[in-house]
């Protein structure tokens, strides 16, 4: 993991549970509105591939949003995702009841958002990271700014760093390569 700072590599080693942000980070932002009460999302297949590879190596993984969408928990079920927390425009609420679940500290939270509703935690956690096209403000309480765009790979840039970082990326991969 060349390139990385000592900083940032600490802050990846001491990751237990991924938090992230849904439109605009799993998915590109975009929702189509198919009726009054229908809507549809684009989400990232590697995306989703990030997701179970990280739990398959013990990273707990969770949803926050300030939506409610069936789209959403469709995924999250097809995932294995598992928290989600909806219509929560507020976010530190949803948040303490995650962390307090799993029995962790701020510093092993990794949190990944794209817009001001998400600064309160990206202020809060132990690793920060704002997707590519998050807006500018995020960006400055990031502790790191992926290269890919929300809903385009970017959480699953952010799972393969947490696992290379932890040394669990070779184990991840070996179902594929051996």
């Amino acid at each position: 993991m060349a390139g990385l700072s000592d900083d940032l590599r600490e802050r990846l080693i001491r990751i237990r549970l991924l938090i992230v942000d849904c439109d605009g980070v799993l998915t590109d932002g975009r929702i189509v509105l198919l009726s009054e009460t229908e809507e549809t999302k684009f989400f990232d297949v590697k995306d989703g591939h990030g997701i179970r590879m990280a739990a398959r190596a013990g990273l707990k993984t969770a949803i926050i949003s300030g939506r409610e969408s069936f789209a959403v928990r469709a995924r999250v079920r097809d995932l294995g995702i598992t928290y989600l927390r909806e219509a929560a425009w507020v976010k530190t609420g949803p948040y303490e009841e995650i962390v307090a679940s799993e029995g962790v500290g701020d510093d092993a939270v990794c949190y990944v958002g794209d817009d001001v509703t998400d600064i309160p935690l990206l202020r809060r956690t132990g690793l920060a990271v704002a997707v590519a096209d998050a807006v500018d403000e995020a960006k400055q309480y990031a502790h790191y700014v992926t290269q890919r765009a929300g809903g385009r790979g970017a959480v699953r840039e952010v799972i393969e760093m947490i696992l290379k970082a932890q040394g669990k990326w070779d184990e991840a991969m070996a179902r594929y390569v051996d």
